[in-house]
Order: C-alpha cells, then sequence, then structure tokens
C-alpha cells in the first residue's frame, strides 16, 4: 500500500482497498476509499518514503489484522515535509478469494 501511495499510483490503490475501504487518520478524519486515492493522487496526501519498523498480524478465517509501525516521510493536507513515526493498523477481508484492505487507522508510535 505505501509503495502505491508514494508512486501516487491509483489503480494499484484501487485494487487493494475493498470497495468498504476507510482510511481513519490521526486526526479522525475519515477518508472513503475514492477520497483516499483522489487525495494520493492530487497531491492532498503526499508520500515520499517508508521504512518499516516492527510488524504484527493476526490472521482468522474472516480476517487479517496487521499492525505496521513505520517511519513515513510524508507532506499532508498543505503542511511541511515530515517524517512521521506512524503506526497503521489495517484490517484485510476476503473477497472472493482475494484479501483486501477494508480499513486502516492511523495513529503514531
Amino acid at each position: 500500500m505505501y509503495r502505491a501511495m508514494i508512486q501516487k499510483d491509483g489503480l494499484a490503490l484501487n485494487n487493494l482497498l475493498d470497495e468498504s475501504f476507510v482510511l481513519v487518520h490521526m486526526t479522525g478524519m475519515r477518508q472513503n476509499k475514492q477520497a483516499f486515492i483522489q487525495a494520493i493522487q492530487n497531491g492532498t496526501l503526499n508520500y515520499f518514503s517508508e521504512d518499516l519498523q516492527d510488524t504484527q498480524v493476526k490472521v482468522s478465517d474472516k480476517e487479517i489484522l496487521f499492525t505496521g509501525k513505520s517511519l513515513v516521510s510524508a507532506a499532508v493536507f498543505g503542511g511541511g515535509k515530515h517524517t512521521w513515526r506512524l503506526r497503521l493498523d489495517i484490517k484485510y477481508v476476503n473477497v472472493g478469494g482475494d484479501w483486501l484492505i477494508s480499513e486502516a487507522v492511523a495513529s503514531t508510535w
């Protein structure tokens, strides 16, 4: 997902995200799939690099819960470029045999 965000690859994001996808920002703001992809492509959300520091994964028959802690270089919502200690809690759901991201909740660590 980060690779697609950094490359502003809307097609890849569209293929990774379930139609029910929602991103919950650190501020509590919620973006659905279309709004998130549009914000990536129009420069509202600019991601430059991601350095994964730690991961945890929990798998069940119906969902996968992934927690990733990364150092993320980004400039978002008109702010300057910063490196964030970003934690993403990501939920994957099985849709016709494909695991798609249905939710991502961002916080700091």
